[in-house]
C-alpha cells in the first residue's frame, strides 16, 4: 500500500502504478463513496482516446467546400 499526503486544497496525487493498472489518466472520472471508516474511489469513465492522425481534431466555422469545386474556375480568362 502507497502512502501519500494531502495538500491544504484537499488535493492528492494518486500513485503512478494505480494509475497505470486502472488506465486514470487526465479527464477520467473518479468517484469517492464513504465506506464505514475509509473511502472508496472508483473510475467512473476514462476519456476516448486521442487519435494518432489528429484528423477531424479541428473545426472550422467557414461552409465546407463542395468536393466537386474547381479552384481553377475562380481565374479570369
Amino acid at each position: 500500500m502507497e502512502t501519500c499526503s494531502v495538500t491544504s486544497k484537499g488535493q492528492v496525487t494518486i500513485p503512478k502504478s494505480v494509475r497505470q493498472k486502472l488506465g486514470i489518466r487526465q479527464g477520467t472520472k473518479v468517484e469517492f463513496a464513504l465506506v464505514d471508516d475509509h473511502i472508496e474511489v472508483r473510475v467512473r469513465s476514462t476519456p476516448v482516446a486521442v487519435p494518432e492522425s489528429g484528423f477531424g481534431m479541428l473545426k472550422s466555422r467557414r461552409k465546407a467546400v463542395p468536393a466537386d469545386f474547381d479552384p481553377a474556375s475562380l481565374a479570369k480568362p
